[in-house]
C-alpha cells in the first residue's frame, strides 16, 4: 500500500499531475551534482590497482594543491578541500563576474591495506593523482611448487 502525503490528497487533478512529473524528474535527475541545483561539488574519481600500488585520480578543476586535504585512516581514503572559481569578463557595454565557492569531500574504501608512510600525491592541470603503495602483508606472494 502506498502512502500519500496529506498535502497531496485533496488537490485537483492538474496539481496531482504536476507533483507526479516533479517526482519523475527528481528520480531521474536526482543523483546529478549541478551547481545550479544547489548541490555540492563531488569530484569524479578513478581507482586502479596494480601489483604494488593503488592509484586514485580525482578531477578537481580549479583547485590548487593548497586547497586539497588527503588522509588515510584504516582502509578509507578521504579527499577534501575547498573549490574556488571566479570568472570575470569586461567588454564594451557589459561587465560579468561569476564566483563559485564550496567545500567537497569524497571518502573511498580501499581494496587492501596500504603503507601510509609512502603515500604520494600530485595535482597537475586539475587532476589529482594519489599513489598508495600496498602494505607488504597485502602483496600477493607467488609460491613455486616443487616437483618430485
Amino acid at each position: 500500500m502506498a502512502l500519500i502525503p496529506w498535502e497531496k490528497r485533496h488537490r485537483g487533478e492538474l496539481a496531482r499531475l504536476h507533483d507526479e512529473m516533479d517526482d519523475l524528474f527528481r528520480g531521474f535527475f536526482g543523483g546529478w551534482e549541478t551547481p545550479l541545483a544547489g548541490h555540492r561539488f563531488c569530484p569524479a574519481v578513478d581507482v586502479t590497482e596494480n601489483e604494488n600500488d593503488i592509484v586514485v585520480k580525482a578531477e578537481l578543476p580549479g583547485c590548487k594543491a593548497d586547497d586539497i586535504d588527503i588522509s588515510v585512516h584504516g582502509n578509507t581514503l578521504t579527499i577534501s578541500g575547498q573549490k574556488k572559481a571566479e570568472q570575470e569578463k569586461k567588454e564594451k557595454g557589459y561587465y560579468h563576474l561569476e564566483r563559485s565557492y564550496g567545500s567537497f569531500r569524497r571518502d573511498l574504501s580501499l581494496p587492501t591495506d596500504v603503507d601510509t608512510t609512502k603515500v604520494d600525491a600530485a595535482c597537475k592541470e586539475g587532476v589529482l593523482t594519489i599513489t598508495l603503495p600496498k602494505a607488504e602483508r597485502a602483496k600477493t606472494v607467488k609460491v613455486k611448487v616443487k616437483g618430485q
